[in-house]
């Protein structure tokens, strides 16, 4: 699977409709391809977590949408999809990993501080 981070968002719970978060809402778009020769799935939720310099990481995963296209799914081989996952960050900048198994992440995105 690759994973590319096109564009990262501060939002209000207006903005997209969501629920009250414990900290900041953040949008990442990403854009999810398959690019191996078997299926294989990009499942975000539950599986991200954020941490900077002074916090350990805490789980920052929601179920808000911003109506997007939903790249927490299975993928065929060659397929591709551009979407948004919100997450709830305790404040901004640090960073966020994504762990699809146990031990290092397999995937880190710097998140700006303003």
């Amino acid at each position: 699977m690759a994973v590319r981070l096109h564009s990262v968002k501060y939002v209000t719970p207006e903005e997209i409709s969501a629920s009250e978060p414990k900290g900041r809402l953040v949008v990442l778009t990403v854009e999810v391809k398959n690019v191996g020769s078997k299926d294989g799935g990009f499942h975000p939720y539950g599986t991200m977590k954020w941490e900077d310099a002074t916090t350990a990481a805490q789980e920052a995963s929601t179920m808000d949408s911003t109506g997007s296209q939903d790249v927490d799914t299975t993928y065929h081989p060659g397929q591709a999809v551009t979407g948004d996952v919100v997450l709830d960050v305790p404040r901004k900048g640090g960073k966020v990993n994504f762990y699809d198994a146990p031990g290092a992440p397999s995937l880190t995105f710097a998140l700006p501080s303003k």
